[in-house]
């Protein structure tokens, strides 16, 4: 059931969704429904390759701050996990150049498009 959540997360977004990179989790065994429902590519990390995922690794470094690393959100509620990324996505980003990521979101999100006819 966990395929829904990512994609009920992702489906108001999904005409901005281009791509999916992953681990290769079992929680991820989904992926071809998630990927089709989504209509957009999904790509697997290789095993060790940390490096493929940065900006994935990065945030979860931000994440373990509020949660240790040998603890698992299934012993966080949702209330917890809400508060965690409301304070991960105001906190601001040198790479964003010290804008926050809920910003930027909302300005790359609200950008007009233009359409080639």
């Amino acid at each position: 059931m966990r395929h829904y959540h990512i994609f009920y997360l992702l489906w108001p977004y999904k005409n901005f969704v281009h791509s999916i990179t992953s681990d290769n989790g079992s929680e991820f065994y989904e992926h071809q429904s998630i990927a089709k429902n989504l209509d957009t590519k999904y790509f697997f990390a290789h095993p060790y390759s940390s490096w493929e995922r940065g900006l994935n690794e990065y945030t979860n470094k931000l994440i373990r701050q509020y949660i240790p690393k040998k603890q698992t959100f299934i012993n966080y509620d949702d209330n917890t996990v809400k508060f965690i990324q409301y304070k991960i996505n105001r906190r601001p980003r040198k790479l964003l150049n010290f804008d926050t990521p809920l910003a930027r979101f909302f300005q790359e999100i609200n950008k007009p498009v233009a359409f080639n006819t």
